[in-house]
């Protein structure tokens, strides 16, 4: 543990010490929020979100990508440094769905730059991410399967339940689920981030339990960088993650939970992405079947904002909650 310990206020010094020059070079290159009319997926205009945030126009949003190269950098340097074990298909588990789905953010927030016209959320429309999401996903749920020999899922008071090849689209759906609701959560300052923070120290106890030293020294290095993130991020917000990083950790914290087995926990422990998540699909069902919005506003964090709430107080009650959804889901997570 104490390595680990080392290794999370390592990796919050070297990410915060490059955070500063790498939010003047996000200025220079112009990777900032613009005057903007937000879409859904059905192309309709939202402008309670652009009322609300139309203060943040001309913060740099690319702070997911600095933690997308600097994490896969020090967790190859501690494998071997440490003299971990762990196997390729592991490794490749685990950076390639930060990785992937970090480029898949960065390819849709290069995209702000130049053409945003043509575009339903600010670079590839919705149906062509959404689809690409899921090859990825299909792609690392049958790496689980085929090379790791993930087939179960943790069900408390029964054991664990096996899915045989089913496992394969459960994970895939578990991994989507999650890029979209971070991607969801991230809308205001410091939410999903500090949410992440709390989550990821929740796996980290659930991995040492288990001894799993490869997991860990992932969790602890991701664990500083995000945190180091997350000083910057705090209201009012000097960076944002931008797609790179909500697309790359939404996937981190599905993958995370999927390794450890302990996918029922996930979702507790994540219980506010979840919720964010959910409310956006009542929304989407509402218009889709109804034809019309079913709650004023979607998702939970606008519709609190819509109620008269502040951002600070909505992003503080978010992290409390937060936390004891991930003590809760500790709970199931280690009974037996």
């Amino acid at each position: 543990m104490m390595r680990l310990l080392g290794l999370t206020i390592m990796s919050f010094v070297i990410s915060g010490t490059l955070f500063v020059p790498f939010i003047d070079f996000l200025y220079k290159i112009k990777l900032r929020r613009r005057i903007q009319k937000t879409k859904d997926i059905f192309n309709n205009n939202t402008p309670l979100f652009d009322r609300f945030n139309a203060w943040k126009v001309g913060t740099p949003f690319g702070g997911g990508l600095l933690i997308v190269v600097v994490v896969p950098v020090l967790t190859l340097w501690a494998y071997g440094l440490f003299e971990t074990k762990i196997s390729f298909w592991q490794l490749f588990v685990l950076l390639f769905s930060f990785i992937g789905f970090g480029l898949l953010g960065l390819y849709d927030d290069l995209k702000k730059l130049t053409n945003e016209k043509k575009s339903v959320v600010f670079g590839l429309r919705f149906r062509h991410k959404f689809f690409i999401q899921w090859i990825l996903a299909f792609l690392i749920a049958s790496v689980l399967y085929f090379q790791l020999g993930f087939d179960f899922i943790f069900i408390r008071g029964f054991g664990l339940a096996n899915l045989g090849f089913l496992f394969i689209p459960f994970a895939a759906f578990v991994i989507v689920s999650f890029v979209n609701a971070f991607n969801i959560a991230d809308g205001l300052d410091g939410l999903a981030s500090g949410l992440f923070l709390i989550c990821m120290v929740a796996f980290l106890a659930i991995s040492s339990s288990q001894l799993d030293n490869y997991l860990g020294i992932f969790i602890a290095i991701i664990l500083g960088s995000v945190a180091a993130f997350l000083y910057f991020n705090i209201y009012k917000a000097r960076l944002w993650l931008g797609d790179t990083g909500s697309l790359a950790l939404g996937a981190v914290l599905a993958v995370v939970g999927l390794l450890t087995g302990k996918t029922i926990a996930l979702a507790v422990i994540g219980g506010i992405f979840v919720l964010e998540i959910g409310s956006s699909l009542v929304q989407i069902l509402g218009k889709k079947i109804l034809g019309k919005k079913i709650l004023p506003a979607a998702p939970f964090h606008l519709y609190l904002q819509y109620r008269g709430w502040e951002e600070p107080k909505i992003v503080m009650r978010a992290w409390l909650l937060g936390f004891l959804m991930a003590v809760l889901g500790l709970y199931i997570a280690f009974a037996v």
